[in-house]
């Protein structure tokens, strides 16, 4: 059932139903109509089924809370055109990055990560904001509270040096533990 604005929920608030984590369940929680990040490296892929779960353009939004967790600081991610993997990080696909400008990682919030990286996030630490993923053919916008911070179209002859599953096709969704001293909140995930 789409929202007011045209969108479908893919996370009830409640539990993890349509969504399927790969190697440290524990990382992923839901409590007070969010889902909660924190935790041994973990992806959380959508299942679920809204467009039973192959994306290929579409228009993705959440509302995003870092925590500071004890880094200080955390990291986590939105992957996209992506597929489920029993362990490590996600081969296929691109991570849209959630990233505290304290935390080590210098890819920020925002950022297509090792695509097309934005120094500085935005977004203050330990309040709501919307993340917007758009992808249109082969163009990829990141708006962050309304405001795009990224813009990519990729080329052509486009050939990753690095996470060679970074090419535009399609996919589902995952979202990331990263590690067990970063906290991420996510919400209303349509």
């Amino acid at each position: 059932e789409k929202d007011a604005e045209g969108f479908l929920s893919l996370f009830n608030g409640k539990d993890l139903t349509g969504w399927k984590a790969n190697e440290n369940e524990k990382t992923f929680r839901v409590a007070d109509g969010k889902l909660i990040s924190n935790g041994d490296r973990c992806h959380l892929f959508y299942t679920g089924e809204v467009k039973n779960h192959d994306f290929k353009d579409f228009e993705f939004k959440c509302e995003v809370n870092i925590q500071a967790g004890a880094n200080p600081g955390s990291n986590a991610g939105i992957y996209f055109h992506t597929k489920y993997q029993e362990k490590g990080w996600p081969d296929a696909g691109f991570e849209a990055q959630v990233c505290s400008n304290d935390y080590k990682d210098p890819r920020k919030t925002g950022s297509l990560y090792a695509v097309k990286d934005l120094k500085d996030s935005s977004v203050p630490v330990g309040e709501w904001f919307e993340y917007h993923i758009t992808v249109k053919g082969k163009a990829v916008t990141i708006a962050l509270n309304g405001k795009v911070v990224m813009e990519w179209t990729q080329p052509d002859d486009w050939a990753p040096k690095q996470f060679k599953g970074r090419v535009l096709s399609s996919g589902t969704f995952a979202i990331q533990g990263h590690d067990p001293k970063s906290e991420v909140w996510f919400r209303k995930l349509r």
